[in-house]
Formats: C-alpha cells, sequence, structure tokens
C-alpha cells in the first residue's frame, strides 16, 4: 500500500484545499467517527482544513475489523499524516480521540494539541468509558453493561440500541474502542514541545478540574483551558462556541 492510498484509507477530506495554512485533525470519541466533524469546515477559517480520522469498523469502513489495541491505531494513524507534514498540523481528540491524538502527537511534530472531555494518560485511572466493568470473566463488557455507559454518556442516539439490526451494527465498534481505552498503558512521559489546550464540559463529572489542569505536565510550550456549559458531549450542543475557540488559538489561527 503507498502512503498516499494510507492517508485516504484513514482521513476523510470534508474541504480539500490545495495550500491549506494549517491542517486540523481530528480524533473522536468511542464508537464514533468522521461524521461527527462534518460541519466543521464551514465554520473554521476558509485556510484551515479539516481531516476526520476514519477509525476501522465503523461508517465507510464498517467491513474492516475494528482495532481494540491503542499501538496500532496509532501506528496507522501516524503513517497516514506523515504525508502532510509539508503543512502545519493541529490535532483535536475528543474522549478517547484526546489519548489517540496524545500518542500520535509524540510521534510527528505538531504545531499544537486540543485535548477534549478527557483525563490526561497520567490519570487514567479516574477516566470512562471503559467504566462499565461488569463484564465476563475474560474481560469483556456485556451488552447491557456498553449499553448502560453510552446512555450514561448521553452521546448517542437511544433508538440505535432499541433495533437488534442497529444495536449488532453499532455495538462492535464501541466495545473494541472501550477495549482499547481499558487495555491502554501509556509509555514513559515524553513531554510535548507544543502547546497543548484543554477543552471540557463544566457538568463532566469525569474531567474535573485538578485532572484537566495536569494535562500541563505533558508540555513545555503553553497550556490553556476552556469550560463550556453542558457535560461530557458539550461539543455537541455547543459546536459554534468550540469552533470559535478552536478559530481563535495560535495554532490554528497563526497569531
Amino acid at each position: 500500500m503507498t502512503a498516499v492510498q494510507q492517508t485516504d484509507i484513514w482521513l476523510r477530506r470534508f474541504r480539500a484545499l490545495e495550500r491549506p495554512r494549517v491542517r486540523l485533525v481530528c480524533f473522536a470519541h468511542a464508537g464514533g467517527g468522521p461524521s461527527a466533524f462534518r460541519t466543521w469546515s464551514t465554520a473554521l477559517p476558509s485556510d484551515v482544513e479539516v481531516l476526520a480520522v476514519r477509525y476501522p469498523g465503523r461508517q465507510d469502513r464498517v467491513s474492516e475489523p475494528c482495532l481494540d489495541r491503542m499501538e496500532p491505531m496509532v501506528e496507522a494513524v501516524t503513517e497516514a499524516l506523515t504525508p502532510l507534514l509539508d503543512r502545519p498540523l493541529v490535532l483535536f481528540g475528543h474522549s478517547m480521540g484526546a489519548w489517540i491524538a496524545y500518542e500520535v502527537a509524540q510521534r510527528i511534530p505538531v504545531r499544537g494539541l486540543v485535548v477534549s472531555g478527557q483525563v490526561p494518560p497520567s490519570r487514567r485511572h479516574t477516566a470512562r468509558p471503559g467504566s462499565a466493568r461488569r463484564g465476563n470473566g475474560n474481560g469483556q463488557f456485556s451488552d447491557e453493561a456498553l449499553i448502560e455507559e453510552i446512555k450514561r454518556l448521553d452521546g448517542y442516539d437511544a433508538r440505535f440500541f432499541e433495533d437488534p439490526e442497529l444495536r449488532d451494527l453499532v455495538l462492535p465498534p464501541i466495545r473494541a474502542d472501550f477495549t482499547l481505552v481499558r487495555t491502554y498503558r501509556p509509555g514513559p512521559p515524553q513531554r510535548l514541545d507544543c502547546p497543548v489546550h484543554a477543552c471540557y464540559g463544566e457538568d463532566d463529572a469525569e474531567t474535573r478540574v485538578h485532572d484537566v489542569d495536569a494535562w500541563a505536565e505533558t508540555t513545555t510550550g503553553p497550556f490553556t483551558t476552556h469550560r463550556f456549559p453542558g457535560g461530557h458531549f458539550y461539543l455537541t450542543d455547543h459546536e459554534t462556541a468550540l469552533l470559535r475557540e478552536l478559530s481563535s488559538l495560535p495554532a490554528v489561527s497563526g497569531a
């Protein structure tokens, strides 16, 4: 497989630009995919190219096997991004995606890292999803435990779980992602040299302020935070405010 093919498989461009000033690469939450960012390119500056990571096993990669471990996920995304290093990259990751973006940022040069709805890896013992611990004896989550956790996070359409066919379609990638989160073991901490900006919902019980502030320990560069109204999926209800915030960041605006 060529580098271009790897890039096309793993990244979706919502508005292709010939010479973007910066590329914003977006990593979705557990169970999510590129559609979470489908409207972003219309609200961000016109010279910012938005790309979304296409995790296997869902949406337009539904026929492919899911990945349930961090290392192969990060290796594949890193390889896909390598041909795009001709322009500055800013990585945005929400929830599970924040950890994947953080790991990728340790492997390639990036202008900035924006983490959302997640604690740093050093505080991973406080994080969810992956807290649905009522699995079977081999550590696999039961369908009921997965659905309970998904509904608790309030980021998914509950109708998916009422229709058996839809449930069978959406649960495998969610289970794989929860397993990825549960089995993630970060390596020895290596500080980034780029700015890190942390966003979180004020009502998200999983991102307490002192845990979010610990992202400062992951970089030698500037660290900033922004609190939004709402819970874990604040970015759905407050997308306009979030995109305004992203547009104002020096890593994105070039200021």
